[in-house]
């Protein structure tokens, strides 16, 4: 039995993507809190890249080019509904922003441990030393 192929591993793999795609995300976010007239970004919830309704699909760019079919699994960058605007015409509130990066950092350190216990699991199973 190959316990890489469980689908709890495949879940946590596409968990891991996302909160990395979401941290630079708002790394970017923060990057520019000062940029005169930029507006906050998000990625779609994880909820909405299971469902498959976020997922990016590629662009036809010439009428000869086939549509895209395999899903890329990243979620789709959405714009942050401003909650206030600074007089530049900034949507990212910085405060908001480090809450959420703290946030996407302890769901990535819950996948990390889950994964961590999942597999010694199998190793203890399986008769193997860690």
């Amino acid at each position: 039995m190959d316990p890489t192929r469980i689908g709890l591993f495949d879940l946590a793999e596409k968990r891991l993507a996302w909160t990395a795609q979401r941290q630079t995300v708002l790394a970017t976010n923060i990057a520019n809190v000062n940029t005169p007239g930029f507006e906050g970004r998000d990625v779609a919830s994880f909820a909405q890249v299971l469902s498959g309704s976020a997922s990016m699909a590629p662009v036809q760019t010439q009428p000869g080019h086939m549509a895209g079919t395999a899903p890329t699994g990243l979620a789709s960058l959405i714009t942050d509904p401003p909650k206030a605007r600074a007089l530049d015409g900034n949507t990212v509130t910085l405060d908001e922003q480090l809450t959420k990066v703290a946030d996407t950092e302890t769901t990535q350190s819950l996948v990390t441990s889950i994964w961590k216990k999942y597999m010694g699991m199998f190793n203890t199973a399986l008769g193997r030393s860690g």
